[in-house]
């Protein structure tokens, strides 16, 4: 191979690796801090399943036991520190009614205060469905600790097992309210327009 034509290779050679190495960091997060947003989500089905649509402003429930229920609703924003810590650059909120076997027994408003965990798994699969809320739609869970209307606090858990999740992660939101432990999620059924939660985060 003669000088000029090892050069033009070797440009060629070069090209195509940064081009790869572009292609390769769109795909995933940048490094730093992660700024999420956070909805309990409506779903509205389609068929195929990609003309599923994505909005805010869905409800999820959680139990603490087979007679005590709680209901939220909500969305939020939050900034999670490249250290995996806490972080008070959280906001957003919702209500909340509880039940005691389909019985409501209180309810009202509540608000964020701070993040006290955010785990990301992946980014979720491109156009499985149609998202009304935002880009960058991604799977994982986060904590939150929240302040109750009616004086109590207690922290809020969501999860997101959407297109393209690894398995372990769970669909929906458990609470703690006082020292009510809302640890068992309502299970998103087909069909069915409860239960679901959608991150986004800021690529």
């Amino acid at each position: 191979m003669t000088k000029p034509n090892r050069l033009v290779f070797a440009s060629l050679i070069g090209l195509a690796i940064v081009s790869v190495s572009l292609l390769v960091v769109g795909n995933v997060r940048a490094a730093g801090a992660d700024h999420v947003r956070w909805d309990i989500a409506n779903l509205a089905f389609g068929i195929p399943p990609a003309l599923n649509t994505v909005s805010a402003g869905g409800v999820a429930f959680a139990s603490a036991d087979a007679a005590h229920t709680i209901r939220f609703t909500g969305s939020g924003t939050f900034v999670a520190p490249a250290s995996g810590g806490t972080s008070s650059a959280a906001t957003g909120g919702g209500t909340w009614e509880t039940f005691t076997i389909g019985v409501s027994t209180g309810k009202g408003t509540y608000f964020v205060t701070s993040l006290a965990s955010w785990q990301f798994a992946n980014f979720q699969t491109p156009g499985a469905v149609t998202d009304l809320i935002d880009t960058g739609g991604a799977n994982g869970n986060a904590i939150l600790r929240i302040q109750y209307s009616d004086g109590s606090e207690g922290t809020l858990g969501v999860g997101c097992h959407g297109p393209g999740a690894p398995a372990g992660i769970q669909e929906g939101v458990i609470a703690t309210k006082g020292y009510f432990t809302y640890w068992t999620a309502g299970v998103p059924a087909p069909g069915v327009n409860t239960n679901r939660t959608s991150f986004h985060v800021e690529q």
